[in-house]
């Protein structure tokens, strides 16, 4: 594939900083626990100016990770998760903007979670990893923006959980944060998120490979974490997008090896007869090859457990020591975090005197819109990007 450098940032290297990796030295999480040493893995694109008052922090969501643009070699087909958004000329401008983006403390993509090594027990933590927020997944970030030597963030955008570090560097750090964009996300998760969580937690947890978390030496429990991503994607589609792209069409079958197409349609559930079904056995699949089962325990926990009015007792309270500029952005068909969810959030902000602007994008395509769509997604954005430097 040749890339185009037009409107890419081209071909990227995946970097790592490690702290409290000194005698001594331990990161504390608000559990009161600690961890040391703590590594993140993390991805810059253009160029920080002299007085770096030009970065932007993006977050990712649940499964997504550092590599959010460009690409890992000059033969790469897959560009990063949010490629379009991101680079010269695109709504996240990197001739203009330093951008960053690391992949969660957690998480399993360079950075310090359940399948790092325990420098304790000289293996894998598995489930002796301790319980992470997304408040310490913020922290562990401000770590990295001391070390990158900037002091304050023009922006920090993110989607999904990404929103919500997005609202957790905005009260735990407001005078870092000049802007803040919320996309599809939410202050707390309902009782259907913990629920459709905790489906994909017992699957991984039921599978038979799982031994406890510590399968590292073992098989890993695929079959588990497959149908566990199955559940999610279902809830960062909707109805409309499924109905549109598989309706209740058959999968294609091979007439030669199939002589009895009416026994094979209605074959009771080992063959995927109907096109969804092939489609979700496909990302379940796929899944397995980037993603570790431990880190999905410990991240959908991080995401279940975020309150944000808890934390800071009151929404209204929360917001009440911001001092960014908002922009909150929510689609119409999201029902993992419906439209009330933002309104929420916008709501409280005004009662607290943020400056906040909320909009409300028409699509059918569900939660995943702020992946898969960009016109009015980056319009909002590259205005909200340019309003800051008149703020």
């Amino acid at each position: 594939m040749v890339i185009n450098s037009s409107n890419s940032v081209g071909v990227v290297k995946t970097q790592y900083f490690t702290f409290a990796d000194k005698a001594g030295e331990e990161f504390k999480l608000i559990n009161g626990k600690t961890i040391s040493p703590v590594t993140l893995a993390y991805e810059t694109y253009g160029q920080l100016n002299g007085d770096k008052s030009n970065a932007i922090l993006i977050t990712h969501a649940l499964s997504g990770d550092a590599h959010v643009a460009g690409y890992h070699g000059e033969y790469s087909k897959k560009p990063g998760w949010w490629d379009n958004i991101i680079g010269p000329g695109k709504a996240i401008d990197t001739s203009k903007y330093f951008v960053i983006c690391s992949n969660v403390l957690g998480g399993c993509s360079g950075s310090t979670g359940p399948s790092s090594i325990n420098p304790a027990t000289g293996k894998h933590y598995g489930l002796d990893f301790p319980f992470v927020t997304v408040f310490d997944m913020v922290h562990a970030q401000k770590e990295l923006i001391n070390y990158l030597g900037i002091q304050k963030l023009l922006g920090v955008i993110g989607g999904s959980m990404g929103g919500m570090q997005v609202l957790a560097w905005a009260t735990e750090y407001p005078e870092m944060v000049l802007g803040a964009v919320v996309i599809a996300s939410t202050s707390s998760h309902s009782a259907q998120c913990i629920a459709f969580n905790e489906v994909g937690r017992q699957a991984i947890i039921s599978d038979t490979n799982f031994k406890g978390g510590f399968y590292y030496e073992h098989a890993n429990p695929e079959n588990g974490l497959a149908v566990a991503r199955m559940i999610g994607h279902i809830t960062y589609l909707s109805d409309e997008s499924m109905d549109e792209k598989f309706g209740r069409k058959f999968q294609e079958i091979d007439q030669e090896k199939i002589k009895d197409k009416i026994s094979y349609q209605y074959d009771i559930g080992v063959n995927a007869v109907f096109q969804i079904e092939s489609y979700l056995r496909h990302q379940g699949a796929t899944f397995n090859l980037r993603f570790d089962a431990n880190s999905y325990l410990v991240i959908t926990k991080a995401i279940d457990h975020f309150d944000l009015g808890q934390h800071y007792g009151g929404l209204k309270k929360a917001f009440e020591k911001v001092k960014s500029k908002f922009l909150v952005i929510s689609y119409t068909s999201d029902w993992l975090y419906p439209t009330h969810h933002s309104k929420l959030i916008v709501k409280e902000m005004m009662k607290a005197g943020v400056n906040v602007s909320f909009s409300e994008i028409s699509t059918q395509k569900g939660h995943d819109a702020f992946l898969l769509e960009d016109k009015y997604l980056s319009s909002y954005v590259s205005a909200f990007l340019k309003s800051l430097g008149k703020s």
